[in-house]
């Protein structure tokens, strides 16, 4: 009887295990934060949008998320998830900050063409064709919804040789190189050596823009920089960002420019040898460029603001513990997150694996007094943090690429830290299970 009841209770144990890895919990309040988490996401291999690529409709209750074979919206109230396109390799875009359109390919983008560009409608019905693009990535759509932004390279390069076409639902990227002395370098070195690659190989590119409603393409800018991370302004239809790509200490990497090739702009300038500066990002309401800012590179950690029209400039410092892979910003400019990052990473962290939340606190001059030209000077302040979700089960070789919801109220971010990947939230105020 003894041998029947432990085989019974073994029995019992793997069902629950089996349920457990299959369906993992929709909410708790996260032990080391106190902050409610609630698993946005259905169905696993579901994943939110890249960090500043618009994933919410204008009305601020729905966001779209992707699978190998689906593009779906969730209902942010209900965490309802309904399918709106099926199909393999499908590439979703953005959301129309206009329309609300989910924008999205037949095929991986990032492959460079060809594929034919859609849109449908977020509350579903039948999928319009926009064009076909024989060669290039779009990434961008302009906040007017008249023009898509791409970039165009005269050929491919192969930065993750040996990558699986379509990557794993739990990993992004694959980087694997050799040092000098023949002997795999780590995830982190072997990625700077691609990069690196790439850059050397001065591979003609170009950006440009596709109108959506006569299919034009217009060139803005050519060069043999390696020319990316391409988006549009959310409040001038006519005014984009974009990036020289490589390791970050050799390149200038930020740039402003505006869509008939006028106003070519350098955002930041180097003051100091392995200096870095990238993931940049405008505000909600295009008035500034937030970007990651190291002086020097894994040393000291600022997050950097730009301001548009005046060129001021304010820099946000951190630990580096709290240094993350990408930033975010409140619609109302008041909160920022990060998704923090793990050991191997530029800032080797030694308990990085967090998703932050920060409150900016500006340095203010002692008892008034300013210095004569403080108005031209950098306004420095602090970040100050808040953990909100422990992502120590996380693998960083996918990163969670943060978002706000845009009530403010939730930090959106995908993760595999319970095996699949998950689209999650967590609320910035402290809850309890509801």
């Amino acid at each position: 009887m003894k041998k029947r009841t432990h085989w019974l209770a073994a029995l019992a144990l793997l069902v629950s295990t089996a349920v457990t890895a299959a369906e993992p919990p929709r909410e708790w309040v996260d032990p080391d934060t106190g902050h409610r988490v609630v698993r946005l996401s259905s169905e696993p291999g579901s994943r939110s949008l890249y960090f500043h690529q618009n994933a919410y409709t204008p009305d601020g209750k729905r966001m779209v998320v992707s699978t190998a074979t689906t593009i779906s919206i969730i209902e942010l109230d209900t965490r309802k998830q309904t399918e709106l396109v099926k199909g393999e390799h499908l590439a979703v875009l953005f959301v129309g900050p206009k329309t609300g359109r989910v924008y999205y390919a037949n095929d991986d983008v990032k492959q460079g063409g060809p594929y034919d560009l859609f849109w449908i409608d977020s509350k579903g019905g039948k999928p319009t064709k926009i064009t076909h693009v024989k060669s290039g990535r779009i990434e961008s759509i302009n906040a007017d919804e008249t023009l898509l932004l791409g970039t165009w390279a005269e050929r491919d390069f192969a930065l993750q040789p040996g990558a699986p076409k379509q990557n794993t639902t739990k990993f992004d990227d694959h980087y694997a190189a050799t040092g000098p002395d023949g002997k795999p370098l780590s995830f982190a070195d072997a990625k700077e050596v691609r990069l690196n690659d790439r850059l050397e190989a001065r591979i003609p590119m170009e950006i440009f823009t596709l109108n959506i409603q006569t299919g034009e393409r217009k060139v803005v800018h050519a060069a043999k920089d390696w020319l990316n991370h391409v988006q549009f302004s959310p409040n001038d239809p006519n005014l984009l960002m974009f990036c020289h790509e490589g390791p970050w200490h050799k390149v200038d990497r930020i740039w402003l420019i505006r869509t008939d090739g006028t106003g070519l702009t350098k955002v930041h300038n180097r003051s100091m040898n392995m200096e870095i500066a990238g993931h940049e990002f405008f505000s909600h309401d295009g008035k500034m460029i937030w970007y990651d800012l190291q002086t020097p590179r894994g040393e000291d950690f600022w997050l950097a603001g730009y301001e548009i029209a005046t060129g001021k400039r304010t820099w946000y410092h951190l630990t580096r513990d709290e240094w993350s892979v990408h930033y975010n910003v409140s619609r109302d400019g008041t909160l920022f997150a990060g998704d923090g990052g793990d050991a191997e990473m530029v800032a080797k962290a030694k308990d990085g694996k967090w998703i932050y939340l920060f409150r900016p606190e500006n340095i203010p001059d002692v008892a008034g007094i300013s210095a004569p030209d403080a108005a031209n000077l950098i306004r420095p302040g602090v970040l100050r943090a808040e953990k909100l979700v422990n992502m120590k089960d996380h693998d960083y070789r996918m990163e969670p690429n943060i978002t706000f919801t845009p009530d403010g109220k939730w930090v959106v971010f995908r993760a595999n830290m319970q095996g699949e990947v998950y689209t999650y939230a967590v609320e910035v105020a402290k809850g309890a299970v509801r």
